[in-house]
């Protein structure tokens, strides 16, 4: 498994306009790469949204996000036309990127073991190293804060950990 502190792999897949992106082209950005399990499903909607909503705030962090599933490119664009996403999807459907990344991995369901991809994301660094990992991501969780629960958002903890990590 990764750990923060690795050389994060390099990457070449086709984003939903069959357009290759390499992280060799990304060298010296930082980069938001977040795995989910499957296009058009309620909590990989509810991410893909999120990042939407918030795109503009990684902008102002000079942070390009990429989500990246096993779904081909003709999905992704589905995925994007139905809900107006703004942000990359990447295609790996040979599923290299989700072994290289580790989070292909034997998954339960209903009483029944496949394989899949565990939701995780990373953020890389301009030197290409992984800054920080969160893995079998929760997009929102609720939190007690004061005795009050709040709704947290994952992609949220993603902006302070990236502004925390530009910061030092």
């Amino acid at each position: 498994m990764l750990k923060v502190g690795d050389i994060a792999p390099s990457f070449c897949a086709p984003n939903q306009d069959d357009v290759e992106i390499c992280s060799r082209d990304l060298a010296g950005k930082w980069i938001v790469l977040y795995f989910y399990p499957k296009d058009l499903t309620p909590g990989c909607t509810t991410q893909a949204c999120d990042f939407t909503d918030k795109h503009s705030f990684f902008d102002d962090l000079d942070a390009v996000i990429l989500g990246v599933s096993a779904d081909d490119t003709e999905k992704h664009r589905k995925f994007i036309d139905k809900y107006d996403l703004t942000i990359t999807l990447l295609s790996d459907t040979n599923k290299k990127m989700c072994e290289d990344y580790g989070v292909w991995q034997l998954k339960q369901f209903m009483g029944k073991e496949f394989m899949g991809v565990v939701r995780t994301t990373f953020i890389i660094n301009p030197e290409g190293k992984i800054a920080a990992i969160w893995d079998k991501v929760s997009v929102r969780k609720k939190k007690s804060v004061k005795g009050e629960k709040i709704e947290v958002l994952h992609v949220d903890e993603v902006r302070e950990k990236l502004q925390e990590l530009q910061s030092n």
